[in-house]
């Protein structure tokens, strides 16, 4: 009984929940800068590189020539399939950018908040209060 105890406290420690939480707002943010990544940026850069999709680009480390990637993997032949990297590359850079514009608006965000908020009432310095305790025990 003790270990299921131990292990809901574990799990209801709030580092654990921020953490899922995390994780789970990470997957739908991953799912957003996918598309934006596939549907609006990519189809820009193939116009900028002619067209290319970087996903089809191979080397055959047999020596032989094919059509496609499709082709010289369904003669089995080893490729490198380097083009999936820059793809990869890509994302992360994309990735990158928009996790940069996020925290940036977010530190903006703040910073408003923080020049918004009214400023604390300057209260009487501490030699002030001392002169105050000092003219008090004089009149005693």
């Amino acid at each position: 009984m003790g270990f299921f105890k131990d292990f809901k406290s574990f799990l209801m420690k709030g580092d654990i929940v921020s953490l899922a939480t995390a994780v789970v707002i990470g997957a739908a943010f991953s799912k957003v800068v996918n598309s934006a990544v596939n549907d609006i940026l990519m189809p820009v850069i193939g116009i900028f590189t002619g067209g290319t999709d970087f996903t089809q680009k191979f080397i055959a480390l047999d020596g032989e020539s094919y059509e496609s990637l499709a082709a010289a993997q369904e003669a089995g032949a080893a490729v490198m399939t380097y083009g999936n990297l820059v793809q990869a590359v890509i994302n992360f850079v994309i990735v990158g950018l928009f996790i940069y514009l996020f925290l940036k608006a977010y530190e903006n965000t703040k910073k408003k908040e923080e020049a918004a908020a009214p400023a604390k009432p300057a209260g009487p310095s501490q030699e002030q209060l001392l002169m105050e305790i000092r003219d008090l025990l004089a009149k005693k």
